[in-house]
């Protein structure tokens, strides 16, 4: 067996690391929404702005040689494993310095170092990816987990079926998170789902399955930690449903409320659990002051970073791509 291979550094107290995660990742996606309309991002972008407690509760939980595997709404995932802020920025504005090298945009970030597999705009086309990369995990007795997040709409991909039966099978350690926030792209879930009980059906592939009625940071991240010793000696998947809502658009950096399929009581429902400012409550103002200041710099650095950057060659523009 390999020798376990070390964590990234955190912060010893838990609460200023979730909270730095949360508001990092939030502020990012903002900025993302500031800069849109200039141009200068040249990638569609499908922000995660109320979902960051999923991310962050999971991917906290893990190690460094955990992996990860995100939906086409994959910043939050991305930023909470470790990913570049620098190359995916830089990814966004389609530049040679980005994490795909400028030609895979917001919807297909990838950062190996980070054990970031990758993201996909097609649905649900990373939850069989991320089970083979379990599967490769135990064979070679890494004891590494692989999560693999996914929205509501992919548990209706073919896919998603037959990826819950190979791992629950072969006992492969997957932690399948489903961030379910009631809509494909528009459609609710009353018109596409006869119950709503997703959590039920993975059960009856054998797999032990969790709702969570919030982003509840702290919950999520404890019921992950609780389970990923059991995972990593061959225990089997696990699957965890998380309810949440995301604040903007399907895609874009604006908003869709005036369009009538949801409504802004609901958003303003979902703002009062808002899993940001709930861990900034748990600072003091001069902890969140030094953490906000830090986090500004960062991502003020990454903006001239991606905006500095060159864009690919043009005799570059087939390498690394695959059809």
């Amino acid at each position: 067996m390999q020798a376990k291979a070390k964590s990234a550094p955190k912060e010893p107290d838990a609460t200023l690391r979730l909270y730095r995660s949360l508001r990092r990742i939030r502020r990012v996606e903002e900025e993302i929404a500031r800069l849109y309309p200039s141009d200068k991002i040249k990638s569609p972008v499908h922000l995660s702005i109320g979902q960051e407690g999923i991310a962050v509760g999971v991917c906290d939980a893990l190690e460094a040689r955990d992996a990860v595997s995100g939906t086409y709404r994959g910043h939050a995932t991305y930023l909470a494993k470790g990913g570049s802020l620098n190359a995916m920025m830089a990814e966004l504005y389609g530049k040679d310095t980005g994490c795909a090298r400028g030609k895979g945009g917001s919807m297909h970030l990838i950062d190996m170092r980070a054990k970031v597999l990758g993201t996909s705009a097609v649905v649900g086309t990373t939850v069989p990816v991320a089970v083979g990369y379990a599967l490769a995990q135990k064979r070679l007795k890494t004891g590494a987990v692989v999560a693999c997040f996914l929205g509501d709409g992919a548990t209706e991909e073919g896919c998603f079926a037959e990826s819950l039966n190979f791992a629950a099978l072969h006992k492969l350690p997957v932690v399948f998170v489903c961030e379910n926030n009631g809509f494909a792209i528009h459609e609710p879930l009353s018109k596409r789902w006869a119950t709503d009980r997703l959590c039920a059906r993975v059960a009856t592939y054998g797999i032990p399955a969790k709702r969570f009625a919030d982003s509840d940071t702290v919950a999520i991240r404890k019921h992950i930690e609780k389970a990923l010793p059991k995972m990593r000696k061959g225990g089997g998947p696990i699957f965890i449903e998380c309810l949440t809502w995301r604040w903007r658009e399907h895609v874009g950096p604006g908003e869709d409320y005036d369009a009538g399929f949801r409504s802004k009581a609901m958003l303003a429902k979902w703002q009062k659990k808002d899993p940001v400012a709930k861990a900034a409550k748990a600072l003091s103002a001069k902890q969140r002051a030094a953490i906000d200041a830090e986090i500004e710099a960062e991502i003020a650095a990454a903006i001239v970073f991606a905006e500095a950057s060159p864009f690919p060659a043009i005799e570059e523009l087939g390498t690394d791509v695959y059809a």
